[in-house]
């Protein structure tokens, strides 16, 4: 009598890949991580790393181009461009970080609420649509003109902007997790609608969040250096770098380094950023990860 025959082993799945796997594999994203972590850093060891006094003023050294002593040059009061850079690093990724963390974690609230209550769905969604016709320039103008013009106004300004931008994306993401089978099994037993949300329907809405804020970080970095190159940011001789791009551009013909590096900083910044989220979102979505 014959043996019977083994069955055949079935082939594995194809293992995937971890995301940061992933986002190391791209160039792009790669450079664009250790290139924000850089900026990080340099904003974090500003008091350290920064080779002058970002506030003192040489009157010898003004609008000097870049040298050995002063390697991206003096602005119009000769004080150090690459000190009052590192420096500003703190004022623009701090205002960006701020207004993304405020106006993030309201609009994820309304948009929870949103997806959860279905009576308040369209109360939410159409004043969200009223917030989304206002842009945030504007928003910063009306703040500016009734606190004056500063930081906070431009963070509030910028939050604000954020909210109705964060609302969608979280209720939209909330809205598939909530189809889910679970879901209906969680409140079969009676779970409570807070537990709910926190337990099972905000942890599979991270991805979506996690990208969306990488990318919103750069629009509102960009944005906030916009209402500061306009006056209404920060205020002198505090350095930021929308602001330093506007002190710069009386000399532009004469000194066109003071405005542009500024600038080619702001532009650095906001496109490592967006890369980083492109890059963050394809390795996130599991279709992609094989």
């Amino acid at each position: 009598m014959s043996a019977t025959a083994a069955p055949a082993a079935l082939p594995e799945a194809p293992r995937r890949p971890s995301p940061l796997r992933m986002l190391l594999r791209d160039a792009a994203a790669a450079a664009s991580l250790v290139f924000v972590v850089l900026v990080v850093l340099a904003a974090l060891l500003a008091d350290v790393i920064s080779p002058h006094d970002p506030f003192a003023t040489d009157l010898m050294a003004i609008m000097q181009p870049p040298s050995a002593q002063y390697w991206l040059g003096t602005d119009g009061q000769g004080r150090d461009i690459l000190s009052r850079m590192i420096h500003g690093l703190r004022v623009t990724l701090g205002m960006g970080l701020a207004s993304l963390v405020a106006g993030g974690l309201l609009g994820a609230l309304i948009g929870f609420m949103a997806a959860f209550y279905k009576r308040l769905d369209g109360l939410l969604m159409r004043l969200m649509d009223m917030l989304l016709s206002f842009p945030a320039i504007l928003f910063g103008l009306a703040l500016a003109a009734i606190f004056g013009p500063g930081l906070v106004s431009v963070v509030i300004a910028l939050s604000i902007a954020t909210v109705p931008l964060m609302a969608r994306i979280v209720r939209g993401a909330a809205l598939v997790v909530m189809g889910l089978d679970y879901i209906e099994a969680a409140r079969a037993i009676g779970m409570s609608d807070a537990r709910l949300i926190l337990r099972h329907v905000a942890p599979n809405c991270l991805s979506p969040i996690f990208v969306f804020a990488t990318l919103r970080l750069g629009q509102v970095i960009l944005l906030g250096s916009a209402l500061s190159f306009l006056g209404l940011g920060a205020q002198p001789p505090t350095a930021e770098l929308g602001a330093m791009a506007a002190q710069g551009r009386n000399f532009l013909f004469i000194a066109p380094h003071i405005s542009v590096i500024p600038s080619l900083g702001i532009f650095a910044i906001v496109l490592a950023f967006n890369v980083l989220g492109d890059a963050l979102r394809d390795a996130l979505d599991p279709k992609l990860r094989i």
